[in-house]
């Protein structure tokens, strides 16, 4: 069966804009141009849509969805089946904060007692999963089974005090890089306390630290798009500051 740009549209519940900017981006081409200059799209175009639609609803940025996509090796079963895992992931995630919340209006209503421990767990699972499925492929082929398990292990071990501290430390963080950014020196002391400051937040999840290990870490923060996105959105160009101001920290100014 074939689609025009309004019927494929209609049937996918996206505007006919949203499609013609797929094709101007590349991203989804149409099977053909008929004799009136109108785009039809087939099958195939049928199922690349729905791919894309998944990746968007994950949380992948227009750019890698293509990049995935299009690529030679793109094998679209398996695709599916990460889609289906991750899927699960998420309904996992949101029974384990359903059950939260009813046992927060369980105590709130004097039917049990809840621990401080157990009213963070749901969300401390949350982070977790969240952080497997935007990075843990990539992270646990550079460092490890073992130390992304460790990894996770800490943080769902975490006390209410050090969870909140950890939220603390971050945001302190923020504040004094967007400080210091507006000082434009990734030498300065406020840089290098901010510096200091995410060198301790990475301690929370890691369990040796290394100079070599922070200064990687701060340059992938600009060299992948998600992690850029997530320091950028505060302020453009902050992950760059900040992978800077960790270079000067651990010695490793290029």
């Amino acid at each position: 069966m074939e689609y025009t740009v309004q019927k494929l549209g209609a049937l996918a519940g996206i505007s006919t804009r949203t499609l013609r900017y797929y094709d101007e981006v590349g991203i989804l081409k149409p099977a053909r141009i008929n004799s009136s200059g109108y785009r039809i799209y087939g099958q195939a175009e049928v199922d690349r849509l729905q791919q894309i639609l998944f990746y968007r609803e994950l949380g992948l940025s227009l750019e890698g969805i293509k990049e995935i996509v299009t690529a030679p090796s793109f094998d679209g079963t398996r695709a599916l089946r990460e889609h289906h895992d991750q899927l699960l992931q998420r309904r996992e995630q949101l029974d384990q904060l359903i059950a939260n919340v009813e046992k927060t209006l369980a105590q709130s209503e004097g039917r049990i007692t809840m621990s401080n421990e157990e009213k963070f767990a749901g969300f401390k699972q949350k982070l977790i999963d969240d952080n497997e499925r935007t990075y843990g492929q990539e992270a646990r082929s550079k460092y490890g089974e073992e130390a992304v398990e460790k990894s996770n292990r800490k943080l769902k071990n975490m006390t209410e005090e050090q969870y909140a501290a950890i939220q603390q430390l971050e945001a302190d963080m923020f504040a004094a890089l967007e400080q210091a950014m507006e000082e434009g020196d990734s030498a300065s002391e406020l840089a290098q306390q901010a510096a200091e400051l995410h060198r301790q937040w990475l301690s929370f999840y890691w369990d040796t630290y290394t100079k070599e290990a922070h200064a990687h870490v701060a340059q992938m923060y600009v060299d992948d798009e998600r992690f850029t996105a997530y320091y950028d959105k505060r302020r453009p160009g902050l992950a760059e500051f900040l992978r800077d101001a960790v270079h000067v920290y651990t010695g490793t100014k290029q």
